[in-house]
């Protein structure tokens, strides 16, 4: 994501030198939220880092089920800041909608520590899991989504709030608080995904849970360092009776842990996702087709069609850079000679990679921007969307070539330093300006449900990246062959450079229909 300081914000003289100052320089609050964000990430990540082959291993789920579970999870996650955006908006401001998302998120991540006896395979071929157990993981599963989707939405917004306008401090907060998103992100993978592979799944999952809940204290120790900016907005009517005698905001709560319930019978009809995701994508494109064409000016509509566009070709992109956390996951625990310094690196390890490239090479990326900027050189919008699809594509190139050259031997460990490389890269000229650039392509008055076809946009790709690793697995005839894994790499893998470069041929025509806008 990335955050801009508006022309009219920049112009404004500094704040008087009084402010808080606190922490780096900035309020003492930005303190309480990275903090939070932090070890939110690295409860989400350590158990992302293990969740693959908890299914396969544990659960003894074959490979294609396994990653549609993946997937179905994982683009739930992305479907629900919206909603919790919105109740947050509306009715509980941003305070009150993180601390009960981080309580669903202790319960959902310290649940998955309660794992049961291994899944066994009968003479028979039949799969014995202990329903009991399963069950409480798919409700562990429901709960974090749940969670997620009250706090990643409104941590964000609490940061802005921090604020005023005119501080120019506000970029270099935000730039803070994404650095501890990344510094959880990749302590998470580590820790947790190495005690998980090594000492029990228990103990990985337990200590996700254990980072969420030091979050949810540190939030709620630091409240009053917020200063009353994350209240209910003004006129909210939270205390007033809703129609179930409970006041509004204890039936907010009681109709999210409903919402658990449906999540929880969701996730364990993972076709269900894609057809409702399919459904509401459809209804999507329509609806904002319809209003560009008779609601809008000509300048409007041809901005609203190349927003739309940029979340097309985002599904794309999300699809093929989410195999991380499931094919190229499991490809790294069996075909990857993962010994280093003669370590056997477990393969959730390396979950973290991501992580750490994005905190050395952002600032890089930040500066080479500015610096092309200067001379009128900095590609434009729909440019570093189709650079972003050609790395991801050579990423998974290149890790083609390293299995080639391994021969029936392991693939070196280098090309999956290079396979996150390139995609970190790709990452960096997508991710930072999507966001972006809907909120500035997109009509004020629908602001707000173009941001929400963003993240829908992003849940679509996460599910079609469990569709995309499905077709590794070959079938459970073949699911420990790599040939099939680098097989499909390597198509895919193509097709991203191919649209890649049609996004550069055709950026001269949205450019134009851009009309300016950069």
């Amino acid at each position: 994501m990335t955050w801009e300081t508006s022309a009219a914000e920049a112009e404004q003289p500094h704040l008087p030198e009084n402010v808080d100052r606190a922490f780096l320089g900035h309020p003492k609050g930005l303190m309480i939220l990275f903090l939070t964000e932090m070890w939110e990430r690295f409860s989400y990540y350590g158990m992302r880092a293990l969740l693959i082959f908890y299914l396969t291993q544990h659960f003894l789920f074959g490979r294609e089920k396994a990653y549609l579970i993946y997937g179905a999870y994982t683009a739930l996650v992305y479907v629900m800041p919206v909603l919790g955006g919105m109740l947050a908006d509306r009715y509980l401001g941003a305070r009150k909608a993180v601390t009960f998302g981080a309580i669903l998120l202790v319960l959902g991540h310290l649940g998955m520590a309660f794992e049961g006896s291994p899944a066994v395979e009968a003479a028979s071929g039949e799969i014995a899991r202990d329903g009991f157990y399963l069950n409480i993981f798919y409700l562990s599963l429901a709960l974090i989504i749940a969670g997620v989707g009250f706090l990643k939405a409104n941590i964000s917004t609490i940061v802005g709030a921090l604020y005023a306008k005119g501080d120019r401090r506000r970029d270099a907060g935000f730039t803070i608080f994404y650095i501890g998103i990344n510094v959880g992100a990749a302590g998470g993978a580590i820790l947790a995904g190495w005690i998980g592979q090594t000492y029990g799944w228990a103990y990985g999952f337990g200590l996700a849970g254990i980072g969420m809940l030091f979050g949810l204290m540190v939030f709620l120790w630091g409240q009053p360092m917020l200063y009353g900016k994350a209240e209910p907005p003004a006129g909210s009517t939270l205390k007033e009776k809703s129609m179930i005698g409970l006041n509004k905001e204890w039936a907010i709560y009681l109709g999210s842990f409903v919402g658990v319930i449906v999540i929880w019978q969701l996730i364990q009809y993972q076709e269900l996702v894609g057809q409702l995701l399919g459904v509401f994508g459809a209804i999507t494109v329509l609806g904002i087709l319809w209003f560009s064409f008779t609601k809008c000016s000509r300048e409007e509509r041809d901005q609203m069609i190349v927003a739309l566009m940029l979340m097309i070709f985002s599904i794309l992109f999300w699809a093929l850079f989410e195999q991380a956390g499931s094919s190229l996951n499991l490809y790294t625990d069996e075909a990857v000679d993962r010994t280093m310094f003669g370590i056997d690196v477990p393969a959730s390890v390396f979950q973290s990679i991501n992580a750490i490239y994005i905190i050395l090479l952002g600032p890089v990326f930040a500066a080479l921007w500015m610096f092309l900027g200067k001379r009128n050189a900095e590609p434009s919008i729909p440019a570093k969307f189709g650079l972003a699809l050609m790395q991801l594509g050579a990423g998974f190139l290149v890790l083609v070539v390293g299995a080639n050259m391994a021969g029936d031997a392991k693939t070196g460990v280098i090309f999956i330093f290079l396979i996150y490389l390139l995609h970190t890269m790709g990452e960096l000229c997508l991710s930072p300006v999507g966001l972006s650039a809907v909120t500035k392509l997109s009509v004020p008055r629908v602001v707000g449900l173009m941001m929400g076809s963003w993240f829908l946009a992003s849940a679509a790709g996460n599910f079609v990246a469990g569709l995309i690793a499905q077709l590794t697995a070959g079938g459970e005839e073949a699911v420990s062959d790599p040939t099939i894994v680098i097989d499909v790499y390597s198509r895919v893998g193509w097709i991203s450079v191919g649209v890649g470069v049609f996004l550069l041929l055709v950026t001269p025509l949205l450019k134009k229909m851009m009309h300016g806008v950069r």
